[in-house]
């Protein structure tokens, strides 16, 4: 998108001469002494602030981190069901990156993503719980608290992470890698969450129970919600993808991307310890049963709108490029000899 431009400099560019100095009056940039000290307090206000942000959510992590490090600290086999746990996140995410058609993205990028997503859903943990607080635990607070707070507030940090290094980088030079940076700070947030839920609940279990058994059982229900965390930001991610190539309606179109990605993840929170107990009031099967076959018959419709998205850029990328190919074939043969 082309800077724009002043009349006074569109009129000096169309002469052709070029020697009318249109300092502080088209263009501007730092050259007096009040210029450069403008110049450099904001510069210092802005990544000074940045600089704060991240510090700050450097503290929280270790801070929320010091109990699921003590535990492993205590039995090293608990980290397994740690690193167990984001298995199924991984390998969605890792599905979503094989799906870009157009071009690998650097690893570096995805690294930062990843670390940007775990440091930014501390941020959610602090806000989700000033919100259920304010809420109560009852049936009206706790429907207002998932759909208001932490489906909005989790998918936002997630695509923060997503924006502000990855998206601002030339190799975001496609829609569909939206899709794949929003997957990448899916796991990194479901990486950070499954070691807070799995430290609290081994750390609060009785003396007397298994930590293995404690932990397997935790670490597999957070196996089963970090796809969704995934899927999610993906799909928000795919909006702010089509955001960068379209900026007259950038502001519409990444918050379309929020909204039905808050959306969903909030009907996932209300609606998986409802659903469940009345399958079991129907069919003869038990809770954990019905919940994992919940989980993932959600999981799977969510995804499968998410894949449609991808599938249709990847059909309409193979279109343009098929139609490149054909005039550039066609070109070639202008200079093979005529045909007999």
């Amino acid at each position: 998108m082309q800077r724009r431009r002043d009349p006074v400099e569109r009129a000096e560019e169309r002469s052709g001469d070029g020697s009318t100095d249109l300092y502080d009056v088209a263009r501007w940039e730092p050259r007096s002494i009040v210029d450069l000290f403008a110049y450099t307090l904001y510069n210092a206000v802005s990544y000074g602030f940045r600089a704060l942000v991240l510090l700050v959510a450097i503290a929280i992590t270790l801070a929320l981190l010091v109990s699921p490090a003590a535990i492993v600290i205590e039995d090293p086999f608990v980290g397994i069901f740690f690193a167990l746990s984001v298995v199924p996140a991984g390998l969605l995410a890792a599905y979503i990156w094989y799906a870009d058609i157009t071009t690998s993205e650097p690893l570096r990028l995805l690294v930062a993503t990843f670390l940007l997503a775990v440091l930014f859903a501390t941020f959610a943990a602090v806000i989700n719980s000033l919100g259920r607080s304010m809420l109560g635990v009852g049936a009206v607070g706790s429907v207002v608290f998932f759909y208001l707070v932490v489906g909005p507030v989790e998918e936002t940090v997630k695509l923060l992470a997503v924006q502000v290094f990855a998206y601002r980088s030339e190799s975001f030079n496609a829609v569909i890698d939206g899709a794949v940076y929003g997957a990448v700070a899916g796991l990194g947030f479901a990486a950070i969450e499954n070691a807070i839920y799995i430290g609290r609940v081994v750390g609060e279990a009785e003396p007397e129970a298994s930590v293995l058994v404690t932990a397997g059982g935790i670490a597999t229900v957070r196996a089963l919600a970090g796809p969704g965390h995934v899927i999610y930001s993906a799909i928000a991610g795919y909006y702010l993808g089509l955001a960068k190539f379209n900026r007259d309606n950038a502001g519409p179109i990444v918050l379309k991307g929020l909204l039905v990605a808050a959306f969903v993840h909030g009907t996932y929170n209300v609606t998986v310890g409802i659903v469940p107990e009345l399958v079991t009031q129907v069919f003869p099967v038990g809770f954990g049963l019905a919940f994992v076959g919940y989980v993932i018959v959600y999981d799977l419709a969510i995804g499968y709108y998410l894949y449609r998205k991808i599938s249709r850029y990847r059909r309409a990328y193979r279109a343009v490029r098929d139609d490149a190919d054909a005039v550039r074939g066609s070109e070639l043969t202008e200079f093979e000899p005529p045909q007999r």
